[in-house]
């Protein structure tokens, strides 16, 4: 389940051994850029280099005594170092080791969702051009509508998570800034130079202007746009789920040999990959909220947003990673069920080429109210009895006095409404 994957490559992104790495690089590049100002003598920043390291329980055991992370882990590396820690972490402040390291530890997760979302675009893009024919029933408020294609639901799907890639690109280079300027912000105790060359070191750009931290409706960009993707799979799994109930079947998700739906009703196939789609994304959601909440801090900043990161930023991404590596198997080996679609095409007996034939009548010079209600009329005999709309329609005086029978045949055919489908292909980029 989505514990396992604090131990993936997305979770060691937030390992503290891999955010105490980056933190490490950090006061080694300042003290390089410190150094070519002459403020640190190159003897010392050999000796800074060759002995700088920590070790993860020394940290745990002197933040026992500190209660304050950064502190024990600059003295834990202090002691490695020897007499040329006085020269460590001078002019900074821990907001500039924790923002630029979470800066960092934000683009490193974003490489992998970004890598995750042009996978599932790729078997998105698949499956639409497979199923681009394959006519299927429309549904608005959950009724039936008009026809379409499989192949265009999965198009609109397409072309959502190419918007939600654009999305994360940006939200990815949003994140891309660090800051080394004190206290404050206002560089009074550091030169502006070293924080330039430090974010080079870290291809991260310097910020614009900060206070003591990094402003945290950059993050709120972060996180909303991993919920906004969530929710787009979200839209997907739902989509699945509704079109796989026992009335429907259109659509199912893999069930694999030896697997279980139900503990007490062997005939189970449930959508359970989807279900905990759908189920994840509220967390993403929630966390999202939690990350508008941190945008307002006391004047230069307080702490009441740190704690609420550790916990969203991590699980945010994670739960993105897990979701995106649960849907993008349930599309490669989504069953499809062509037949079930032509019965439901056929299900409401005709009604679903009302508007067709409506278009007609006001060609033929009746007003829309006149057309309307004459179709509607009809619809209602074939909702109380048990002709189809074809033979109500060839009955009807009113119909027949401006339509022919050739006419009418003419309005039932379902190419008519997916003749337009290689236009859209090729808009969304499917062509």
């Amino acid at each position: 389940m989505i514990e396992r994957y604090t131990l993936s490559k997305m979770g060691t992104i937030w390992a503290d051994e891999h955010k105490f790495g980056i933190m490490l690089k950090i006061e080694i590049f300042t003290c390089e850029a410190m150094s070519k100002l002459g403020m640190i003598p190159k003897k010392s920043l050999e000796k800074i280099k060759k002995n700088a390291k920590f070790d993860i329980d020394e940290i745990r055991r002197l933040e026992e005594r500190t209660k304050h992370d950064i502190v024990a882990f600059i003295n834990n590396v202090g002691q490695n170092i020897g007499p040329e820690a006085r020269y460590l972490h001078m002019g900074l402040t821990s907001s500039d080791l924790l923002d630029t390291s979470l800066s960092l530890q934000c683009v490193e997760a974003s490489d992998i969702l970004i890598a995750d979302i042009k996978k599932l675009l790729s078997v998105l893009k698949s499956k639409a051009k497979k199923y681009k024919d394959t006519s299927c029933i429309a549904r608005t408020h959950g009724v039936h509508a008009e026809p379409t294609t499989f192949g265009l639901k999965v198009a609109v799907w397409f072309d959502e998570m190419k918007r939600n890639l654009e999305r994360l690109e940006q939200a990815r280079e949003m994140m891309r800034i660090g800051k080394l300027s004190g206290a404050v912000g206002t560089f009074a105790n550091i030169d502006p130079s070293v924080e330039e060359y430090v974010c080079k070191k870290l291809d991260l750009q310097p910020a614009n202007i900060a206070t003591q931290i990094i402003q945290r409706d950059v993050h709120c960009q972060f996180v909303t746009t991993l919920a906004l993707i969530g929710s787009s799979l979200d839209k997907i799994a739902t989509g699945i789920r509704l079109l796989q109930k026992t009335e429907v079947l259109e659509v199912e998700e893999p069930f694999f040999k030896g697997q279980i739906g139900s503990s007490a009703m062997p005939h189970k196939r449930n959508p359970v990959i989807c279900e905990r789609i759908s189920g994840l994304s509220r967390l993403l959601r929630a966390n999202a909220q939690a990350a508008f909440e941190n945008i307002n801090l006391w004047h230069e900043r307080d702490i009441s947003h740190s704690s609420v990161e550790r916990v969203i930023l991590p699980d945010s991404t994670i739960i993105l990673n897990y979701m995106l590596h649960k849907l993008i198997p349930v599309i490669e080996g989504l069953l499809v069920y062509p037949k079930n679609m032509i019965a439901s095409l056929n299900k409401t007996k005709g009604l679903i080429y009302s508007q067709r034939v409506l278009l007609e009548l006001m060609k033929k010079g009746l007003t829309r109210e006149q057309a309307y209600e004459i179709i509607q009329r009809c619809a209602m005999q074939v909702w109380q009895e048990t002709s189809d709309f074809k033979e109500v329609l060839y009955r009807d005086r009113k119909v027949r006095k401006h339509l022919k029978a050739t006419e009418i045949d003419a309005c039932f055919d379902i190419k008519y409404y997916t003749r337009h489908s290689d236009m859209i292909f090729k808009r969304v980029g499917l062509k």
